[in-house]
C-alpha cells in the first residue's frame, strides 16, 4: 500500500516509524514508510535498522494489507513472531479505540497471544495520566564535541581478569534491564565497547555496547545502549560518570546524534532531561 505523505505527516507528532522505532527529525520522510512496506514479510532488515545488530532475520514485519489510512488518521498494524505472537497498532490520529479492535482482530486470525497499540504525543502536550509513557529524546553532537574526560569509567575488557569475571553476576542481577542478554552476546564477540565502572573490586554499574551506524539519512548515529547501575551503588554518581563516557565515546567516533527512549519518571529519564537532551515526544504502549 502507498501512503501519501501529506495525510501522514500532519498526524504524526512523533518521529516514529513502525518496526524501526524513533528517528532523526531530519531522516524521517515518505521513504521510510515505503521501505518498511517493500521489505513486509521478507524477514530482510533494512540497512539502517538498528535491530540487524542482534539478528539474522527481522521478526517484527508491516501488515500492508490491513493498514488504514485516510487524511485523517492512519493505523499501521505490524506482526511479530517471536514467542507467541504480538500484534501491534500503530496509531497516528484519532480513533483509538478503532485501533484497538484492529489488534484484537489480527490478533486472533495471526494467533498471536498479544494484542497492543502504540500512540504519540507531542513534546509540548500532556501526555494521559497513568499511561505507560516513553520519552523519546534527542542527544546532538554538535561542535565544540565533548571531550574524553577522565574518571571512574573503564572498558569492561581493560579491567583485571578477575573484576572482569564479576560482570556476570552484576548482568544476572540486572537480567530485567537487557544485561543478560548483553553479556551473551559479549561472550560470543557479537557487541561492542562496554564501559563500566567498579566498587570494592567487582562491576557496579555498566553502559553498553557503544556502537554506531549510517541512518537513512546518511548521518552516524550512536546506537542506543543498556545503561544500568546496582540498586546499593546508586546515588554515588556512577550514572552520570557512565552516561558522559558514552557520550565521549559517540563524540571520538563521529557520532552526529543519539536517540533514546526513557521510561517517564524514572532515572533514565531525568538523567537525560537534567543533561539537557531534547524531549521529541512521548510514546505510550497499550495492552490489550
Amino acid at each position: 500500500m502507498r501512503l501519501t505523505w501529506d495525510w501522514l505527516l500532519p498526524v504524526m507528532p512523533v518521529p516514529y516509524v513502525p518496526t524501526l522505532g524513533p528517528v532523526h527529525p531530519d531522516a524521517l520522510g515518505p521513504g521510510l514508510f515505503a521501505d518498511i512496506v517493500r521489505v513486509a514479510g521478507t524477514g530482510t532488515f533494512l540497512p539502517y535498522d538498528k535491530d540487524r545488530r542482534w539478528a539474522e532475520r527481522k521478526d517484527e514485519t508491516a501488515l500492508p494489507d490491513m493498514i488504514e489510512h485516510t487524511y485523517v488518521r492512519t493505523l499501521i498494524p505490524t506482526l511479530a513472531r517471536r514467542g507467541h505472537g504480538t500484534v501491534t497498532v500503530y496509531a497516528y490520529g484519532p480513533g483509538h479505540d478503532d485501533a484497538a479492535d484492529l489488534a484484537a482482530k489480527l490478533a486472533a486470525d495471526h494467533t498471536a497471544a498479544t494484542a497492543r497499540v502504540i500512540t504519540f504525543h507531542g513534546p509540548h502536550k500532556d501526555p494521559p495520566a497513568g499511561a505507560a509513557l516513553t520519552r523519546v529524546q534527542l542527544r546532538e553532537f554538535t561542535p565544540p564535541r565533548p571531550e574524553g574526560q577522565e574518571g571512574p569509567v573503564r572498558p569492561v575488557d581493560g579491567l583485571p581478569e578477575p573484576v572482569q569475571a564479576t560482570f556476570a553476576a552484576f548482568a544476572d542481577r540486572l537480567t530485567s534491564d537487557g544485561f543478560a542478554f548483553l553479556h551473551s552476546q559479549m561472550q560470543a564477540g557479537t557487541a561492542g565497547p562496554v564501559l563500566t565502572v567498579v566498587d570494592g573490586g567487582r562491576v557496579a554499574g555498566a553502559i553498553g555496547p557503544m556502537e554506531t551506524m549510517t541512518d537513512s539519512a546518511g548521518a552516524t548515529r550512536l546506537l542506543p545502549q543498556y545503561f544500568g547501575v546496582l540498586p546499593e551503588h546508586r546515588g554515588q554518581g556512577y550514572g552520570r560518570a557512565l552516561w558522559r563516557a558514552a557520550m565521549a565515546w559517540g563524540a571520538a567516533h563521529g557520532a552526529d546524534y543519539q536517540l533514546l527512549q526513557t521510561e517517564v519518571g524514572g532515572p533514565s529519564d531525568r538523567l537525560c532531561q537534567a543533561e539537557g537532551l531534547t524531549s521529541l515526544g512521548f510514546v505510550t504502549l497499550t495492552k490489550l
